[in-house]
C-alpha cells in the first residue's frame, strides 16, 4: 500500500473520530439546552455570553463534523476541529489555574470525566486534527507532484 493510501485511510479515521465526538457532544448539549446553558452562566469568564455561546457552541461542534466529510473541506474542518479543541483546553487549563468555581458543562458522558482526563481528551482529538492537517498537506502534495510528472 502506497504512503497517500495509507494517509488517506488515516485521514477518514481521524474524520470519523472527530465527527463522532462532535455530534456526540452537540446533541448531548441540544437534548439538555437548558442544564448545558445553567452551566454556562456559572462558568467564570464567559457567563454573560451564555444564551450565545449555549446555540452556538454545538451548532459549530455540527458543521465542523458535517465539513468533515466534504474532500473539498476537510482541511479547513480539520483546522476548525483544532481551533475549537484548542479554545476549550485553553480555557479549562485557565479556570483550572485561576477560578475556585469549575463548573463542568460538558454534556454525556464526557461530564463524567475528571479535569485532567478532559484535557488528556481534547489534547488527543488535538493530535488526530493536526496530524489530519499535516497528512492532507502531504496527501496534497503527492497528488500535485504526480500530476505535474504526467
Amino acid at each position: 500500500m502506497s504512503h497517500k493510501g495509507i494517509y488517506s485511510k488515516l485521514i477518514t479515521l481521524f474524520s470519523l473520530l472527530l465527527t463522532l465526538l462532535f455530534v456526540y457532544t452537540a446533541v448531548s448539549k441540544l437534548m439538555h439546552l437548558d442544564t448545558f446553558q445553567l452551566r454556562v452562566e456559572r462558568m467564570p469568564y464567559i457567563a454573560s455570553y451564555a444564551t450565545v455561546i449555549s446555540w452556538a457552541v454545538p451548532f459549530v461542534e455540527l458543521v465542523i463534523a458535517g465539513l468533515l466529510w466534504f474532500a473539498r473541506y476537510r482541511t479547513l474542518a480539520l483546522y476548525a476541529s483544532l481551533v475549537l479543541l484548542g479554545s476549550f483546553t485553553t480555557y479549562i487549563i485557565i479556570i483550572l489555574r485561576y477560578s475556585n468555581s469549575i463548573p463542568c458543562s460538558c454534556g454525556g458522558v464526557i461530564s463524567a470525566l475528571g479535569w485532567k482526563d478532559h484535557v488528556i481528551l481534547n489534547i488527543s482529538f488535538m493530535v488526530l486534527s493536526l496530524l489530519g492537517i499535516l497528512w492532507s498537506k502531504k496527501q496534497n502534495n503527492i497528488q500535485i507532484n504526480q500530476n505535474t510528472v504526467q
